[in-house]
């Protein structure tokens, strides 16, 4: 099943132009890279929905803890863990 998951973008790590941008979201600490092409409006410190690498749209912070939440429960998170080698 194809998800996407909510997660906080805490920086803009890379920006062509004002619809080209990479930010670093946190997923309850995880932090991942993330394409912002399709939320060409998110800011530092809003939720965002990711899905395969990508934003694909903004959403309030407590819709995205409330589903954040589920998630885990639903055990659907675990391909966020960083591997341990």
């Amino acid at each position: 099943m194809c998800l996407s998951i909510p997660g906080k973008l805490i920086a803009i790590t890379s920006q062509l132009d004002e619809t080209f941008r990479i930010g670093k979201v946190s997923f309850d600490g995880v932090i991942k890279e993330v394409n912002l092409t399709l939320v060409s409006d998110a800011k530092v410190n809003d939720y965002v929905m990711v899905h395969v690498g990508a934003a694909i749209s903004i959403v309030n912070e407590e819709e995205a803890k409330k589903t954040f939440e589920i998630l885990q429960q639903l055990g659907e998170l675990d391909d966020l863990e960083i591997p341990e080698i």
